[in-house]
């Protein structure tokens, strides 16, 4: 029963990716729509995550930022993948209302 209180869930996952924040904008990279994919195993949790552009100089720094939120979540054996994809495109669609609200940009 322990080892399943201790299990990755992607609700726990989510609310470490919320802590890590685009320094560009100020806004965590969950509302900006920037993750992409969860994938949650038993010794292994798998982020995929991209950029809002190839060009963001900010992507390695928010890569290892989301790495280590996640792993800070999570108990120690547990591996943290976090990878950067480029497909499909990044577009203002998959940010939250707020984040567009924010930035002014309709739905």
């Amino acid at each position: 029963m322990e080892a399943q209180a201790a299990m990755p869930t992607e609700e726990r996952v989510r609310e470490a990716l919320c802590t890590v924040d685009d320094p560009e904008v100020g806004m965590n990279i969950v509302d900006l729509g920037l993750v992409y994919r969860i994938d949650i195993a038993p010794e292994r949790v798998r982020v995929e995550l991209t950029m809002t552009s190839p060009a963001c100089p900010m992507g390695d720094l928010i890569t290892d930022n989301a790495r280590r939120a996640v792993g800070a979540a999570l108990p120690q054996d547990v591996a943290v993948d976090v990878l950067l994809v480029w497909d499909p495109p990044w577009t203002p669609d998959r940010m939250s209302e707020s984040a567009r609200q924010t930035f002014g940009w309709p739905r």
